[in-house]
């Protein structure tokens, strides 16, 4: 969902910058690929945000992708009160740490992948698929920015090879990106084999995420939504289970190599 007074403002930003342009509701939706009426309606509120419309207005209107941005923002501040603080220390990072032992990370996710993810959800409708899965995909814009942080992700191996039978173009793929994103100076995916049987990161997923000053925040995630962590104890205990999953897994290069062979059984 949308914040309503960043939805409000887009709305209103939209409308003046039709009118700058001298163009009707009808002659700016023939523009837009929409008709009056529906132009009317996102104007009014009385129809949800659209990200192709809004894709087309700031291309028509000339914008320089102001709608777009300003959509993203109502994105973010429309995310539940327990996640902005995690959004936030993930966009000012200067170094990332991930151990998954369940799903591909979502910082590294294809778009099918997170797709198919967030349709597991059987309470979400299609529109607020579309809307997890943008806000998902603007996430990932932190590891290609000028001066993107030290993303050091650690997966098992089973995830790599959870998938059914018409799943395997799209693991495929997805492992494909992985293999890539590894291969960037700044991203690094580690793999703990599955002959690595029992350890201590079983107990569940975290994230932790180190900012400029040098102090760390964690995120922990569960089946109601998530948990940011910023005790010094619970973070210290966060650190250590770190390293403890970190030296489980195999080395850099050699994970690409294992993630090759598992796409190559997936393909």
């Amino acid at each position: 969902m949308e914040s309503e007074p960043t939805a409000a403002l887009i709305r209103a930003q939209l409308r003046r910058l039709r009118l700058k342009a001298e163009l009707s509701q009808e002659e700016f939706g023939k523009l837009v690929h929409f008709s009056g009426s529906q132009v009317s309606a996102v104007e009014l509120g009385q129809r949800p945000l659209d990200r192709f419309f809004l894709s087309r207005a700031d291309d028509v209107l000339a914008t320089g992708g102001l709608l777009m941005s300003l959509l993203k923002l109502a994105e973010r501040d429309g995310q539940p009160s327990w996640f902005r603080p995690w959004l936030e220390a993930e966009r000012q990072a200067q170094q990332l740490r991930c151990y998954q032992p369940n799903l591909i990370p979502g910082l590294l996710q294809t778009e099918n992948f997170a797709r198919m993810m967030i349709h597991t959800d059987d309470m979400l409708s299609e529109d607020e698929v579309e809307k997890r899965l943008a806000v998902r995909m603007d996430r990932q814009s932190v590891l290609v920015q000028p001066s993107p942080p030290m993303f050091v992700a650690v997966i098992e191996e089973a995830v790599l090879r959870r998938a059914g039978e018409d799943f395997r173009g799209l693991m495929a793929q997805q492992i494909a990106h992985l293999i890539e994103c590894g291969e960037r100076k700044h991203v690094a995916v580690h793999v703990i084999p599955k002959d690595v049987s029992l350890h201590i990161g079983l107990t569940g997923p975290f994230t932790l995420a180190r900012g400029a000053d040098g102090g760390w925040i964690g995120y922990l995630e569960n089946q109601l939504g998530g948990t940011v962590v910023d005790n010094d104890d619970d973070l210290a205990t966060l650190l250590s289970r770190w390293e403890a999953v970190r030296s489980e897994a195999l080395p850099r290069r050699q994970s690409i190599e294992l993630m090759k062979e598992v796409m190559t059984s997936w393909s």
